[in-house]
């Protein structure tokens, strides 16, 4: 707790207390500030009775996640949090070695509250629910009713049904198939859910928890644990036949050998540690641990004299340590840590968790190896990021180390209710403890507030700590990341959407047939003048009426093939044969994280083939989010040499041959990386310098270091250093070698980048101790103590460090986002650094980096106290915590003196420009959201294909009021101005007709315009009103940058494209704050990185790199989507021949329902003779080749524009179906007619199965061949099984019919065969039955080509010779930038095709301004907030602007540059010298480049200078402490500089 005033005063002489604090991690809502945490005494006193589970549910097998759980992502976002928990599981309150009172006991004893079991299941099934279950589910499908209901007409004989055993096997077949898929599915699940549930976890036996009842199994969980154990006995037996070994059954930990406690042995009190001791590394609120209670019991009255007063035995309290253990408590010696199974655990368990473990449940921290308590997790399965986090234990429990300090501890622990927040926790331990200056008191009831800083997590693991200890306080489905368990949306593909229409459609078709058969039917059996009055005994129903009701049913069973039964379960086939080769598909394998291209959903693989936007985040998908510190500015000095993928753009914007610029650059760059190791080397021989991790290439900087440009700069160079060496959370690990390496983890990749370059520059981090960091400084081992670590969140935007220094100043090291450090200067010094650090920051950004500054506070002793003071009061407040902490620090974090800045390089991934200019040219539109900076994103965006100089920047940008004083109409309305200038552009006003037109307009647009939004105005541009004309405006940009957006923002961009274009959308993103678009897509794309495998969980395909989403796309995507649209229209064609040959029959017999062909062969022909070939079209048929779909991205144009599945295509096939039906049974049967009689037999072959022998076998031939009219490829295996399915009609036929059991077609084979008649129908049919198709195929083939016909006949040609290299290129390694356009081929669906390589822009041979093609020279001055740029106020580039004007511009800008000359050689730079890297920036800038300066977003000279001081400025107006620009600023250098202050 904090100190009180004065005890500064009675501790005389005592040293200055030299303590640190961590304040850990935490991620705040918009509205945190307003929230209240819940009230420990409130929740007691309003606990309605335990709801939180019923004891006679015996436990929580079939339990699911709670209702209102979401997703981490969106929790981060919510702004509002239900405080009040409704009906939900309520407060729970945990007694640890002490009685449970009456009140929470039932009338036997046992306690009322029953939590929810550890054990979890996300399975759907268990071995006794999976028949009853799956028959559910799959009957949920409407056409598996219609055909359960045709086998039950079949059950009738007066339907005519033939035998209903027989007409229920597709049914069967359909459902058995789909139940096993179902059920290899969830037992991959199951295996996953027993693996987790049976881990081990070291857990505390043989101490008695009274919060929950021993041994509560209810009977039917008994039978069902029975149950799993007799099949999975069977099963292991089943998998025993093939495998040598069987699966071990699970693993029990009874005879593990149990933990060796050793008693702790400390006095029953202690006082605090003395005053020079470092206090703990826990979050902020530890100094706050202990709370004293007053106690209603009396004091004795002899009291010792040291507590007299009512203030000194406070100071006491404050300084008294917390201690759980009751040492005089009894101790019977049978706890024990026993290894056992994760199930297993129970609330108010005892765990103790080792180093690696992942967490089994959600678990208070009591203590930890660390003798302060702090510990280390990795969340990367929580929320996506792999930076460890700080834990804390709590103060009180700090003593715990052994089975019997558990087994003596005596505690209450309230807790709030399960909630999914990931972020928040409120609770509170009590406990009564002695205190030393009164032995003979009663205990005193102390209490300690528990946060989400003193938890652990289910589902993180324990890093960098030896173990910790600590009480399980939520289980299964009540910890956070169980009800954070979003399901992913259910996704159907588009197919399967439209598919149910066409089903519909044939219902239809359907009907109306079976109503012709009725009519007819009844109205013959009511004619009285007719044979059939006078031959036959009457009809089945007895009156025609009755009759053609019986004849309706009749014919729907019939019929039924018309909705094919059978198109289900072979497009289930085709799907996750589709899938399968998905994954085996080399070229899209990651080999340096064993990473395939997983696909989840097997169900979208032809979703993947009409994609039409791509949705990507930057950080991670586009960029590898490796770091690599490349420059800095020291002093107003600049170093590094780099050559970054951004810059490479700005070249190519000039026309630049980049391709020969790299290769000089990085010849240049290598040779002052060999001078730059030269001299450190020589400067000092540093054991933990690894050539090739040295990222900061600045031989420069090692003179400076070396003091050759004089002893200032040296000393600057060694501050700056030394600043990032002790300003941050990194943890050290030293990897044994020769020589030996430093590993650092860190929070953050920037902050591991920051201190590895402070390591090879000589300022190594060994690792921490007690009170501090220990550094190797040029080889000098020095101890520097930390007394505060004020750790980084997103609201704040920095961090700080307090340390002692060896001289005895006490230093606050400061670095964070430019805008926030510029703002907390000291006003009125170095006036000239800030500037020249601002230009410095101002070209990094413009080269693609990532910027930081770096700052210091020297501190007097007494404003230190303050500090700790104000701090530690804070910390004790048990509501608004986080906000009270946010004010001290930001009273302290003021002030601050520059020393400069640093600039980290996020690279592209390989291939990265070539994907994204591939699938440009294949028609897709790719927008990047993301959470960087707008100038950054745009350099990253030129260097990777999506802008180029031929596109002008549309910035919208709506200024935020940051007084809070503007209303929500005057945002729209600025946003609305903007968007309507915007539109006018393109002579559109955002109206409904526009949006109808756009819907049916998928042509790519043109490549002239590019927008840029930031997250600030994209909140008013998606607003009801506006969001129609953004969604117009952004359609008519070739690319969109979405910068500073927030995870809901990015899913509802998604969704504004997806529902308001009726487009298909892919989004892809590789962390946590990915998930919302990824699901909001129709398909969800997540990259294995290193944010964590959150995406990756949440996606339909998890692949490893941005580059093989190529592949995925533009290769399986378009073959999948062409596949299932063929294979789905032959499947309907098949039926309505077969179908429709049994309705000409009963055009010929009254329709009486009679079957023409063999039964049999009705069953099989959905099975056996004709599926095959049309399920092989749909898993391996290929148009064109992998090579050339790579290599003529424009075929993929196809599906954005849906022409492979249509209508039209639909009813072609059937109506080309219907024609075939008749020629397949007229034809035949005029063949029939002409045959002489077979007399051997007593029978001719006009009897009616006979005469369907003549149609099947035909008809099958036909069907066959018509399939691989359609198919593609021809191979062998094709080939094959046409073959196999003709010949098997033959063979059943011949095998069937040889036995008496055929009945009626006994002997059919021979009698049919030996008829030449037969032979000759088999010539005839097919010919007449394919002719049409063949001569439309042909003439479309020759006259009007489609582009696939005519890259196929170019690829038979040989036009494609370099397709292997294409290929190797689109999977390989990409190296060096990019610097020529790739190859485009634009073909039309007409006449006219050709390849064209995109022209490349004209080679300059001077890089002057005036010569940059990209945007010509405004007109404008050079005023920051007057000036008319593309991206940033009103100006659009004229692209085809006059040459007077041109002329006229151009000479005026000549005049401007020469203008900058003098001016730049009026100001003389501290050190002359050589920069190559800082030159060639500096030239490539646009003179005139469009200005993002009065953006928030941009890190540029003017924007600081506007900035700076604003929150130093405390004794200015408030209406000046905002802008001070007319300030006078004065030369000033850094801090150790002389004219660092105004004068």
């Amino acid at each position: 707790m904090a100190p009180p005033e004065g005890e500064a005063g009675d501790a005389a002489g005592a040293e200055l207390s030299m303590r640190r604090s961590r304040w850990a991690t935490r991620k705040l809502t918009v509205k945190s500030s307003s929230m209240k945490r819940l009230s420990i005494m409130g929740r007691k006193r309003n606990k309605a009775p335990s709801t939180e589970k019923k004891r006679a549910s015996g436990g929580t097998e079939d339990s699911q996640p709670v209702r209102g759980a979401q997703n981490d992502t969106t929790s981060k976002d919510n702004t509002s949090e239900v405080e009040e928990h409704g009906d939900g599981p309520g407060p729970r309150k945990l007694y640890f070695g002490l009685p449970l009172p009456r009140e929470l006991q039932d009338d036997e004893g046992h306690p009322i509250q029953q939590y929810t079991r550890n054990k979890i299941r996300t399975a759907k099934y268990t071995p006794l629910s999976f028949i009853p279950k799956n028959l559910f589910f799959q009957f949920q499908n409407i056409a598996n009713i219609f055909f359960l209901f045709l086998v039950i007409l079949v059950i009738f004989p007066i339907f005519g049904g033939v035998n209903p055993g027989l007409n229920s096997v597709p049914l069967i077949f359909i459902i058995c198939v789909t139940a096993i898929k179902d059920a290899v599915e969830d037992y991959r699940r199951t295996i996953l859910d027993n693996e987790l549930n049976n881990a081990p976890v070291h857990r505390l036996l043989g101490k008695e928890n009274v919060n929950v009842q021993e041994d509560n199994v209810s009977l039917w969980r008994r039978f069902k644990k029975a149950n799993s154990r007799f099949f999975g006995l069977i099963w292991r037996a089943i998998e025993s036949l093939w495998k040598k070994e069987a699966r071990p059954a699970h693993s029990t930990f009874a005879s593990a050998d149990p933990r060796m406690s050793i008693e702790t042995r400390t006095a029953p009190w202690e006082f605090a540690e003395s005053s020079n001791s470092r206090q703990s590394l826990g979050s902020g609120q530890e100094e706050i641990q202990m709370t004293p209670v007053p106690s209603s019991l009396p004091h004795e009255p002899d009291m010792p004299s040291i507590a007299s007063t009512v203030e000194n035995e406070a100071i006491l309290l404050q300084n008294l340590n917390g201690d759980l253990i009751n040492h005089e408590a009894p101790v019977s010696g049978k706890a024990r840590f026993h290894r056992d199974a994760w199930k297993n655990l129970v609330v108010g368990d005892f765990v103790r968790i080792y180093n690696d473990d992942e967490l089994p449940a959600d678990i208070i921290i009591l203590a930890t190896s660390d003798p302060d308590g702090a510990c280390y997790v990795e969340t990367k399965n929580l929320d996506g990021e792999t930076n460890l986090k700080v834990r804390s234990a709590l103060r009180c429990g700090r003593k715990l180390r052994h089975a019997r300090d558990c087994e003596r501890a005596q505690f209450i622990i309230e807790s709030e209710p399960p909630q999914p927040n990931l972020y928040k926790y409120s609770g509170a331990i009590k406990w009564r403890q002695r205190v030393p200056w009164d032995s003979k008191a009663e205990p005193r009831e102390m209490t300690e507030p528990i946060s989400i800083d003193n938890m652990l997590l289910r589902g993180c693991n324990l890093r960098n700590t030896e173990w910790a200890l600590g009480v399980v306080v939520f289980t299964g489905h009540d910890t956070k990341i169980m009800m954070n368990a979003g399901i992913t949306p259910s996704k159907r593909a588009r197919i399967a959407r439209e598919l149910n229409f066409n089903v519909i459609c044939n219902f239809g078709i359907l009907l109306v047939m079976c109503l012709i058969a009725a009519i007819a039917n009844g109205v013959a059996w009511g004619k009285t003048d007719a044979s059939l009055y006078w031959f036959e005994w009457g009809s089945l129903g007895g009156t025609p009426g009755l009759t053609g009701f019986i004849t309706f049913w009749a014919a729907v069973i019939v019929f039924q093939n018309l909705v094919p039964i059978s198109l289900y379960i072979s497009l289930e086939i085709v799907r996750t044969l589709q899938a399968f080769f998905i994954y085996s598909d080399v070229g899209m394998y990651y080999d340096k994280i064993d990473q395939p291209c997983i696909p989840k959903s097997w169900n979208i693989s032809d979703d993947v083939g009409q994609i039409e936007y791509i949705f990507s985040d930057k950080t991670g998908t586009l960029t590898q989010n490796v770091m690599e510190f490349k420059k800095a500015t020291i002093n107003g000095q600049p170093y590094g040499e780099a050559y970054t993928e951004a810059q490479a753009g700005m070249n190519k914007r000039l026309g630049v041959d980049v391709e020969q610029e790299a290769k000089t650059i990085r010849a240049e760059i290598a040779e002052a990386k060999v001078k730059a190791l030269r001299g450190l080397r020589e400067l000092h021989n540093n054991p933990y310098l690894h050539d090739e991790d040295l990222t900061f290439i600045a031989p420069d900087f090692v003179d400076d270091l070396a003091g050759r440009n004089g002893p200032e700069q040296q000393q600057a160079n060694e501050h700056f250093m030394l600043a990032l060496a002790l300003c941050h959370t990194v943890i050290a690990e030293k990897q044994p070698g020769d020589p030996p390496k430093m590993v650092f983890k860190a929070q953050s990749p920037d902050e591991a980048a920051l201190v590895a370059t402070a390591r090879d520059m000589g300022f190594t981090v060994l690792g921490t101790s007690n009170d501090g960091i220990n550094l190797n400084v040029m080889g000098t081992d020095r101890h520097y103590p930390v007394l505060n670590t004020i750790e980084f969140n997103s609201s704040r935007k920095r961090m700080s460090a307090i340390v002692k220094m060896p001289d005895g100043r006490i230093i606050l090291f400061c670095k964070g986002a430019d805008s926030v450090i510029y703002a907390r200067l000291k006003k009125g010094e170095q006036a000239e650094l800030r500037q020249e650090t601002a230009k410095h920051l101002e070209l990094f950004a413009v080269e693609g980096l990532r910027t930081l500054c770096i700052a210091q506070r020297e501190l007097t002793d007494e404003e230190y106290r303050e500090f700790r003071k104000e701090h530690d009061l804070a910390a004790t407040a048990l509501e608004n915590r986080e906000e009270r902490l946010e004010e001290v620090a930001d009273k302290i974090e003021r002030d601050l003196t520059l020393l400069g800045g640093t600039a980290i390089e996020d690279r592209l991934q390989d291939g990265v420009p070539d994907t994204i200019a591939l699938l440009g040219d294949a028609g897709i539109k790719l927008w990047v959201l993301t959470g960087d900076k707008v100038e950054t994103a745009i350099n990253i965006g030129f260097s990777c294909n999506l802008l180029n100089n031929d596109m002008d920047l549309i910035r919208l940008q709506v200024t935020e009021d940051e007084a809070g004083l503007a209303a929500e109409e005057e945002y729209l309305a600025i946003a609305e101005e903007q968007l309507n200038a915007s539109l006018a552009k393109f002579n559109m006003t955002g109206s409904d007709e526009e949006l109808s037109k756009a819907k049916k307009d998928h042509e790519p647009p043109v490549a002239t315009h590019a927008l840029v939004i930031d997250g600030f105005t994209l909140r008013w541009a998606l607003s009801d009103a506006l969001k129609q004309k953004f969604l117009l405006l952004c359609k008519q940009c070739k690319s969109v940058l979405c910068c500073r957006v927030s995870p809901a923002q990015k899913a509802a961009v998604v969704a504004m494209v997806k529902n308001g274009l009726d487009v298909m959308t892919l989004s892809i993103g590789d962390g946590a704050n990915d998930v919302a678009m990824i699901q909001e897509a129709d398909v969800g794309v997540g990259i294995a990185g290193l944010e964590g495998r959150q995406a990756v969980m949440s996606s339909d395909y998890a692949i490893g790199q941005f580059r093989f989403l190529q592949r995925l796309v533009l290769v399986h995507g378009r073959w999948s989507y062409r596949r299932l649209a063929e294979t789905i229209s032959n499947f309907f064609y098949k039926n309505m021949v077969w179908t429709w040959a049994i309705f000409w029959y009963q055009t010929l017999c009254n329709f009486d329902i009679s079957y023409i062909f063999e039964y049999t062969y009705i069953l099989l022909f959905n099975l056996f003779f004709t599926s095959v070939p049309v399920i092989l079209m749909g898993v391996l048929d290929q148009d064109v080749s992998d090579t050339v779909s790579l290599k003529v991205p424009q075929l993929y144009r196809r599906g954005i524009e849906r022409k492979e599945w249509t209508q039209t295509k639909f009813w072609a096939y059937m109506v080309d179906g219907v024609y075939q039906s008749v020629m397949s049974f007229f034809i035949p049967y005029i063949f029939v007619i002409f045959t002489a009689t077979a007399a051997a037999s007593s029978m001719d072959v006009a009897e009616r199965t006979r005469l369907g022998c003549y149609i099947a076998h035909p008809a099958v031939f036909t069907i066959n061949a018509y399939i691989l009219i359609n198919t593609y490829r021809w191979d062998w295996l094709m080939l094959l099984l046409v073959v196999i399915s003709d010949v098997f009609i033959f063979f059943w036929t011949g095998v069937y019919t040889a036995f008496p059991y055929a009945a009626g077609f006994y002997q059919a084979a021979p009698q049919v065969y030996q008829e030449l008649t037969f032979w000759m129908c088999m010539i005839v049919t097919p010919t007449i039955c394919l002719l049409p198709r063949l001569v439309v195929k042909t003439v479309q083939k020759q006259r009007f080509p489609y582009d696939v016909d005519i890259i196929r006949e170019q690829a038979k040609r040989g036009d494609f010779p370099d397709a292997d290299a294409t290929a190797a290129a689109a999977t390989g390694t990409n190296e060096g930038v990019e610097g020529t356009s790739s190859k485009t081929s634009s073909y039309s669906s007409g006449k006219n095709s050709g390849r064209s390589r995109k022209a490349k822009h004209a080679q300059y041979a001077s890089v002057d301004e005036d010569r940059r093609p990209i945007y010509p020279p405004s007109i404008a001055t050079h005023n920051t907030r007057t000036q008319n740029g593309s991206d940033g106020t009103n100006y659009i580039m004229q692209s085809r602007a006059s040459a007077e004007l041109q002329r006229d511009l151009q000479q005026q800008q000549q005049d401007d540059m020469i203008g900058e000359e003098a001016e730049r050689a009026c100001t003389r730079p501290s050190i002359d010298r050589c920069r190559p890297s800082y030159d060639r920036i500096r030239r490539s800038m646009d003179r005139v480049r469009p200005s993002f300066e009065a953006s928030n977003d941009f890190t540029s000279a003017a924007r600081l200078s506007r900035i700076e001081s604003t929150h130093s400025a405390r004794e200015l107006p408030t209406g000046q402490r905002r802008f001070n620009l007319a300030t006078v600023r004065k030369r000033g250098l850094s801090a150790f500089s002389k004219k660092s202050v105004d004068q």
